[in-house]
């Protein structure tokens, strides 16, 4: 009879065991995804999630770009003109920025810039923000996809790594703020991958 209860027993710890090493992460994921959470959870604004699809012009190298390229990584988007007015050029400073203070997780960022118009980016541009790819989308469906309150300039957007469209941070954004909601969907999409369930999209 003993030897009976001794399995069943065992397996209960085990069970309890993994509840317990598992709450957490599970209670990270859906409190940030939830759609009842607190105001404070995050900064930027989440979207309905849409896969980005269509094509645009790599000005860099002047290949066709699809979101596919970026895949398995996280993607910080501007759209503007190629002027680049102040405020452009602040929003591209500040996706630089914040990718760099993420220290050992930037490399898990990428750096989009679409541009809405004809008009072509100065060199200087392009040295002071290398790595961020510049992309002619004038036309494009990857514009038509991305929504604004007003503007498409006012946001900075972000992409997950399978290519969804799931927020927009605000005008004016809080550099600072931002970077956090960025540490933090490293850190649970770093935990999904570590459990097998990013392999499930």
């Amino acid at each position: 009879m003993s030897n009976e209860i001794a399995p069943r027993k065992n397996r209960r710890t085990l069970i309890l065991l993994l509840l317990t090493f598992c709450a957490p992460i599970i209670a990270s994921y859906a409190l940030f995804f939830s759609s009842v959470r607190p105001d404070s959870v995050n900064y930027g604004e989440l979207l309905e999630v849409k896969s980005l699809a269509g094509s645009a012009l790599n000005q860099t190298d002047q290949t066709i770009f699809r979101m596919r390229q970026v895949r398995g990584k996280w993607a910080l988007v501007s759209i503007d003109s190629g002027k680049c007015d102040e405020r452009c050029h602040k929003k591209l400073y500040y996706m630089r920025q914040v990718r760099l203070v993420q220290n050992a997780e930037r490399d898990r960022i990428e750096r989009l810039w679409l541009i809405d118009d004809n008009e072509v980016p100065s060199p200087e541009l392009a040295g002071e923000f290398e790595g961020t790819l510049f992309i002619n989308a004038k036309d494009s469906d990857l514009l038509k996809a991305i929504p604004a309150k007003v503007s498409q300039h006012d946001h900075i957007y972000l992409v997950d790594p399978i290519g969804n469209l799931i927020m927009r941070f605000p005008k004016d954004v809080d550099p600072t703020k931002m970077s956090k909601d960025i540490k933090r969907l490293l850190k649970v999409s770093q935990l999904e991958h570590a459990m097998g369930t990013d392999k499930r999209h």
